[in-house]
C-alpha cells in the first residue's frame, strides 16, 4: 500500500510506491484513524518521510504512526505584500489550522484528498500514479475534481485547499471606529454619482425600513467610490430620547438588526450587497485572529507575514487566496490611487486659489496704505489749521520759534541744489530712464559690418591726421606772435630815447 492511515500492523512492509511514489513506508502503533497530534516514529522510509519533510505540507502527521506524512514545505518562496489599504471586517472564522479538535466529516475529506493525491486506486494499475500526478496538479490550482475509487465520490479541489499554490498574504488596515460611534457599511450595486443624485431618497427608504420611527434619524458619514462600479456609504443612526437627549445607536446593535432575514431583503431590493459593522478589533479578537493561521494558508508563511508586518498596531495580515482576491486588491489600490489623486488636483487647485486671493489682499493693503497715508496728510493739514485758528491773536511762544526755526533749517537743507532735493531728483530721473529703457538696452546688442568698420577707422584717422597739422599750423603762428612780441618791447625803449 502507498499510502497509511495508522494501520493497526504492528511492522510495516515495503510496497511499491508506483510512479510518483508513496509517503513512506510506516511501523505504528494503534491510534485513531486521523489527527493532528505528535506521531511516535520507529522507522521511516520514502519520499515523504520524517527526513524530507519538503512535499504537501499540514506542518504535522496522519495518524500516531511514524513519518511526518505531508510535510509543511508547501508554499514557502510566496511573496508578501499589501496590495491597497481596504478597509475590512475580519472576521474570527475557523479553519483547517484554527480547529483544537477535527470533525468526523473533515477528517474524512483530509483522508480523501490525501489518498487523490498520492495513492489513487480507481484503476488499479500504472495509470493510478498518471492520475495522482494530475490530482495534484488540480490541487495546486485549486480546481477540479480528485478521483481516487470507484466507490467514494471525487474529492472537490478549491482555493482554500492547504495544497493550492496560488496564495499569498497581504496587509490590510484595522479599523479604529468606537462600537459607539454607530458607523455601519453599506455597498451598493450602483455608481457614486447615482447614489448622490439619488442620497435623499436613499436615506428616506433606510429610515423606513428601520420602521419610520421619528425618533430615528439616519445620516450619511461618506461615500466612496469602488471597484466593479460598487459604491461604499457609511451610515450611523441617531436616536434621541424624549427628553431632548440624543446618541448614536451602537453599530453592532444596527448591524445585527440589518441581519435579520426581512431587513435583508429590503436592502437588497435597495442594491444592498453587503453589509458590515465598522468597528475596531478588540485585543483578545487580534491575538486570536494572528495566533490561528487562516485555511489553507501554511503556518510558516503566516508566522513570517507576522514578522513582516510593516505597521502591526495599524495593519493585520489579511489571507489572498486566488487570481480573484488578488485582482480585487489591485482594483482597490487603483481606485485608492485615483483618488489620493483627485484630492491632490483639489488641494493644488485650493492653493491656487489661495495664492490669487493672497495677490488680490496685497494689492488692497498697498491701496488702502496709500488711502491711509493721504487721509493722514489731510488729517494733518486739517488739524494744522485748527491750530493756526486756536493760536491766532497769542504771540509766538519760545517752543513754537525754536521748532520754527529747525523747520526752516530742515527746508534750507532740502531745497539746497547740492543737498538731497538735488540728488533726488537725479535719482528718480534714472529710476524713470531705468524703467522705461533699461530692460531693452540690456536686451539689445549692436553689430557693425567689418567693411564699414574698416572705413570709419579710416575716416577718424583722417580726421586725426588733419587735427595734428592743425596743432603744428597752430603752435607756429603761436612762436610767430611771441617773436613779435619780444621784438616790439626791445623798439619801444629806443623810441622813447629819440623823442626825449
Amino acid at each position: 500500500m502507498a499510502f497509511n492511515f495508522g494501520a493497526t500492523a504492528g511492522a510495516g512492509a515495503a510496497n511499491p510506491t508506483g510512479a510518483f511514489g508513496g509517503f513512506g513506508t510506516t511501523t505504528t502503533t494503534a491510534g485513531p484513524a486521523f489527527s493532528f497530534s505528535a506521531p511516535t516514529n520507529t522507522g521511516t522510509s520514502g519520499l515523504f518521510g520524517a527526513t524530507q519533510n519538503k512535499g504537501f505540507g499540514f506542518g504535522t502527521s496522519f495518524g500516531t504512526g511514524t513519518g511526518t506524512g505531508l510535510g509543511s514545505g508547501l508554499g514557502t518562496g510566496l511573496g508578501f505584500g499589501g496590495f491597497g489599504t481596504q478597509q475590512q471586517q475580519t472576521t474570527l472564522g475557523s479553519g483547517l489550522f484554527s480547529q483544537p479538535a477535527q470533525t468526523p466529516a473533515q477528517s474524512n475529506q483530509l483522508i480523501n484528498t490525501a489518498s487523490a493525491l498520492s495513492a489513487p486506486t480507481l484503476l488499479g494499475d500504472e495509470r493510478d500514479a498518471i492520475l495522482a500526478k494530475w490530482n495534484q496538479l488540480q490541487a495546486f490550482w485549486g480546481t477540479g475534481k480528485g478521483y481516487f475509487n470507484n466507490n467514494i465520490a471525487p474529492v472537490e479541489f478549491t482555493q482554500e485547499n492547504p495544497f493550492c499554490r496560488f496564495k499569498a498574504v497581504g496587509y490590510s488596515l484595522m479599523p479604529n471606529n468606537k462600537d459607539e460611534d454607530g458607523l455601519v457599511v453599506l455597498v451598493f450595486n450602483r455608481k457614486e454619482i447615482d447614489i448622490r443624485s439619488q442620497q435623499q431618497q436613499l436615506v428616506e427608504s433606510l429610515h423606513k425600513i428601520l420602521g419610520g420611527n421619528q425618533t430615528l434619524t439616519v445620516n450619511v458619514e461618506g461615500v466612496k467610490t469602488m471597484p466593479d462600479d460598487q459604491t461604499e456609504v457609511i451610515i450611523y443612526v441617531v436616536e434621541r430620547s424624549p427628553n431632548g437627549t440624543s446618541r448614536r445607536v451602537p453599530a453592532t446593535t444596527l448591524y445585527a438588526h440589518f441581519e435579520q432575514a426581512n431587513i435583508k431583503s429590503s436592502l437588497q431590493q435597495l442594491g444592498v450587497s453587503l453589509s458590515m459593522a465598522r468597528t475596531e478589533l478588540s485585543p483578545a479578537q487580534v491575538k486570536q485572529l494572528l495566533q490561528n493561521p487562516p485555511a489553507g494558508v501554511d503556518p510558516i508563511i503566516w508566522e513570517q507575514a507576522k514578522v513582516d508586518n510593516p505597521d502591526p498596531d495599524k495593519l493585520i495580515p489579511v489571507p489572498m487566496v486566488g487570481f480573484k482576491e488578488l485582482l480585487r486588491r489591485l482594483k482597490v489600490q487603483d481606485q485608492m490611487t485615483k483618488q489620493h489623486q483627485t484630492r491632490l488636483d483639489i488641494i493644488s487647485e485650493d492653493i491656487s486659489e489661495l495664492q490669487k486671493n493672497q495677490t488680490t489682499t496685497m494689492a488692497k493693503i498697498a491701496q488702502y496704505k496709500r488711502k491711509l497715508m493721504a487721509l493722514s496728510h489731510r488729517t494733518l493739514q486739517v488739524l494744522i489749521k485748527q491750530e493756526i485758528q486756536r493760536k491766532s491773536g497769542y504771540a509766538i511762544q519760545a517752543d513754537e520759534e525754536q521748532l520754527r526755526v529747525q523747520l526752516d533749517t530742515i527746508q534750507c537743507e532740502l531745497n539746497a541744489p547740492t543737498q538731497f532735493k538735488g540728488r533726488l531728483n537725479e535719482l528718480m530721473s534714472q529710476i524713470r530712464m531705468q524703467n522705461h529703457f533699461g530692460a531693452v538696452r540690456a536686451e539689445e546688442r549692436y553689430y557693425i559690418d567689418a567693411d564699414l568698420l574698416r572705413e570709419i577707422k579710416q575716416h577718424l584717422k583722417q580726421q586725426q591726421e588733419g587735427l595734428s597739422h592743425l596743432i603744428s599750423i597752430i603752435k607756429d603762428d603761436l612762436e610767430d606772435i611771441k617773436l613779435i612780441e619780444h621784438g616790439l618791447n626791445e623798439s619801444i625803449p629806443i623810441r622813447g630815447g629819440v623823442f626825449s
